[in-house]
């Protein structure tokens, strides 16, 4: 299971998603360009020293993430038909999470092996990335048995 952020736009959810992969054991992709510098003191402090914890990767461009051989690419849209909850998740997918303020280009909409939502109810718009993903990813490590060790 892998996060991956396409050109994500702000420092602190990049942060907190680098923290949430550390925590969970979750290597993160990020495909750039960024909207900020990857040293911005906003992500530091989203991320905290659980950064150092983190495995993650930078990619130049959508073109040199995907000549990384991995899983399925699964899209978190709001333009998707299917609820993350009724999709059935492999151990190496790897969760595909679009920019804050434009999501993904039509391009990357149609690379993706399938398109997940998060139901919300009516007339509201989309949840932040970071808590989208930390919902969907949740439900994906609980299916597929990579949840990290429960406390005794």
């Amino acid at each position: 299971m892998r996060l991956a952020l396409y050109e994500p736009d702000i420092p602190q959810n990049a942060g907190a998603l680098l923290r949430l992969g550390a925590c969970l054991g979750v290597p993160v992709d990020i495909v750039e360009p960024c909207g900020f510098v990857l040293s911005d003191r906003r992500l530091k402090r989203a991320g905290l020293d659980y950064l150092a914890d983190a495995d993650w990767a930078r990619h130049d461009s959508w073109a040199s993430f995907r000549a990384v051989p991995r899983g399925r690419l699964v899209l978190l849209t709001t333009r998707a038909p299917l609820a993350y909850h009724r999709f059935t998740f492999r151990a190496d997918d790897t969760l595909l999470l679009g920019r804050e303020t434009a999501g993904v280009p039509e391009a990357v909409h149609q690379a993706a092996d399938a398109r997940l939502c998060v139901p919300m109810r009516p007339g509201l718009r989309s949840l932040n990335v970071a808590l989208a993903a930390a919902l969907v990813l949740g439900e994906a490590l609980r299916q597929t048995g990579q949840l990290p060790t429960e406390p005794a």
